[in-house]
């Protein structure tokens, strides 16, 4: 008798000694070669409970080393237990009638793998996929208000990504700085680090009116090489000017890595992006660095609502102008402040 038919007689006789306990289903079986459908009770076989349940197993009516060409067995059986089949129980089962137990039970069911693709399919529609993001481009809408570069027009992102200083509030700014150090036509000659440059707008405007060097700090690399390193080629300031991608924070606190010992900068402008900045943290940071001096200017673009304080480090404020919701506040030292004063 093969194992097929061997098995069908003993699952049948379990079914019979297992008669007024726990009603079994009618068996059936397929002559079809592609199914055998099996229904049956395995209480005396394999255990006692109080209610009954029903357990699947699948496994091919030929052991698993021979050709494709197998037919399947489907074993539904009831038992007392509300558990099923255990699986050691399966195991025996499997290996007394020479199939391999270990491929039969690794194998997830029908049931499970259609779960499984419902709820990817679920999650493929909840998530749908992100559309990529358009390419960045730029426009000319800023230029150098003096100097030498006067008039010069300067790239810029299209969008929200950079803001730079408007140029109402880039003019005041030189103005006051021009003035304070005693020379309104131009600049007093020394070193600029322009902050969160972006643009570059700022720094090129420095080195247009007269100094001798520009440390431009930016961490947006696109920034970088698609705006600010053209505009400074574009303005002719390309071996005067030092770019260094980077955040601000850390560029702070490794200071002396970045720039060497070349002493502290002479003007210091700082123009960040407002939501993403603490002003109090970014000004007492930068009151406390060695890029700081007792001559320096701080140039500081903040927004309407910010409260600053009267001084930075050993530097007093100038000056503290309104231009809409943007405020320009300018640091610098006692002797500036009385300079202007007297003017």
């Amino acid at each position: 008798m093969s194992p097929l038919l061997e098995l069908q007689s003993v699952l049948c006789a379990n079914t019979r000694a297992t008669k007024g306990k726990v009603s079994a289903p009618p068996m059936a079986v397929s002559s079809s070669p592609i199914l055998s459908l099996l229904l049956v009770s395995t209480h005396a076989k394999l255990g006692s409970s109080s209610s009954p349940s029903l357990s699947l197993i699948n496994f091919s009516s030929r052991p698993t080393n021979r050709p494709s060409s197998s037919s399947s067995v489907v074993v539904f059986s009831y038992t007392e237990s509300g558990q099923g089949l255990a699986s050691k129980d399966k195991k025996l089962l499997l290996e007394r009638y020479g199939f391999d137990a270990d491929v039969f039970l690794s194998q997830p069911s029908s049931k499970s793998r259609r779960g499984k693709d419902r709820l990817k399919k679920g999650r493929e529609k909840q998530d749908p996929p992100e559309e990529p993001k358009p390419p960045r481009t730029t426009h000319k809408l800023l230029q150098v208000l003096g100097g030498r570069a006067r008039r010069k027009k300067l790239l810029s992102p299209k969008g929200m990504d950079v803001r730079p200083m408007m140029e109402v509030v880039k003019g005041a700014a030189f103005d006051i700085l021009q003035a304070a150090g005693g020379c309104p036509a131009s600049l007093r000659p020394g070193r600029w680090l322009d902050l969160y440059s972006g643009t570059g707008s700022v720094g090129i405007e420095a080195l247009s009116r007269g100094c001798s060097e520009v440390h431009f700090v930016e961490m947006d690399p696109w920034v970088v090489s698609d705006v600010l390193s053209p505009n400074i080629k574009w303005t002719g300031f390309l071996d005067v000017s030092v770019i260094h991608t980077v955040r601000v924070e850390k560029f702070l606190e490794r200071a002396e890595q970045f720039v060497g010992n070349t002493g502290p900068f002479d003007y210091i402008s700082v123009t960040p992006p407002y939501i993403e900045v603490d002003y109090g943290i970014l000004m007492g940071q930068i009151s406390k660095s060695v890029l700081l001096g007792k001559d320096s200017f701080i140039v500081v673009e903040y927004p309407l609502g910010t409260d600053m304080l009267e001084s930075c480090g050993c530097l007093v404020k100038i000056t503290d102008r309104r231009f809409g919701r943007t405020h320009l506040a300018i640091y610098g030292p006692e002797w500036a402040q009385k300079k202007r004063r007297s003017r």
